[in-house]
């Protein structure tokens, strides 16, 4: 389950949820794994851990799954990819006119194989015929 980047910035907005993504990025952990390596980093019941990852969840940027009793948390690929994808549209300020400037250059060309075919004392080829 992915969700908006608003959602997803949110959750990565405290530390201790940046903590337990470093933690799982590194491979599956089973929640107790995550609570110990958490309460190692900082002063936090095991409730509390469990609130960061429901949200860390609900942001679509963890998943888990059950292993017998145990629960067995992973990074979510899908979540990470939103944010980055969302971060990258801010680098490439051009990239939402991308498309419209390529069909801006098909009609330019088009525009010039016209004009060219309408040369008056040229013979139209084969080849300037098809790409009119």
């Amino acid at each position: 389950m992915t969700s908006a980047p608003e959602k997803i910035f949110e959750a990565l907005g405290d530390p201790v949820r940046r903590y337990i993504l470093e933690l799982v990025a590194a491979g599956e952990q089973p929640a107790g794994t995550v609570v110990a390596a958490v309460q190692g980093f900082t002063r936090i019941s095991q409730p509390g851990v469990s609130q960061h990852l429901k949200v860390l969840r609900d942001a679509g940027l963890v998943r888990v799954r059950a292993e017998g009793t145990r629960r067995v948390y992973a990074l979510d690929a899908a979540g990470v990819e939103v944010a980055q994808l969302w971060l990258s549209a801010l680098t490439d300020q051009l990239a939402q006119f991308a498309q419209p400037l390529d069909a801006l250059a098909t009609e330019v060309a088009r525009g010039r194989r016209a004009r060219r075919a309408a040369e008056p004392g040229r013979d139209v080829t084969e080849r300037d015929a098809r790409q009119a």
